[in-house]
């Protein structure tokens, strides 16, 4: 996959947080959709790889998406794999902004993930995340 996530997996991105995003709303959740996003794929994927291999591949997520939206600078994976830092581009960013930024960050995710285990297993992977999202007809 070239440095820029492609169209698909945007769009699977996409529909990814705002899945996310429908599903908490009720619950007031305070992270982004895409840190959410991220949460439930880091259990998974932790098993297979380790927290360090975890953390690699958000890390690499997280440089090529910086590629297209480059406030994404600002957003640190801790030692643990989670991300942290959107509070202070939250302050400086429109809502689209960051909106369209999470996406590619979680499409560049996707998009490292089909590079590895391929799209079979990610897709797989994503509905035992999301049990309850509509995602059969989605191909990454």
């Amino acid at each position: 996959m070239p440095n820029s996530a492609t169209q698909r997996l945007k769009v699977f991105a996409r529909r990814l947080v705002v899945h996310e995003t429908a599903a908490t709303k009720s619950a007031g959740a305070q992270k982004s959709a895409a840190f959410r996003v991220c949460e439930k794929l880091r259990q998974p994927l932790s098993r297979l790889s380790g927290v360090a291999g975890f953390r690699s591949l958000l890390s690499r997520a997280l440089a090529l998406a910086n590629d297209e939206a480059c406030w994404m600078k600002a957003i640190h994976v801790k030692a643990d794999g989670s991300l942290e830092g959107l509070e202070q581009a939250q302050a400086q960013l429109s809502e689209t902004e960051i909106a369209e930024g999470e996406v590619v960050l979680i499409a560049q995710l996707i998009g490292l993930l089909v590079t590895f285990i391929g799209e079979e297993l990610t897709l797989r992977l994503v509905q035992e995340s999301w049990p309850d999202a509509p995602f059969d007809d989605m191909n990454a």
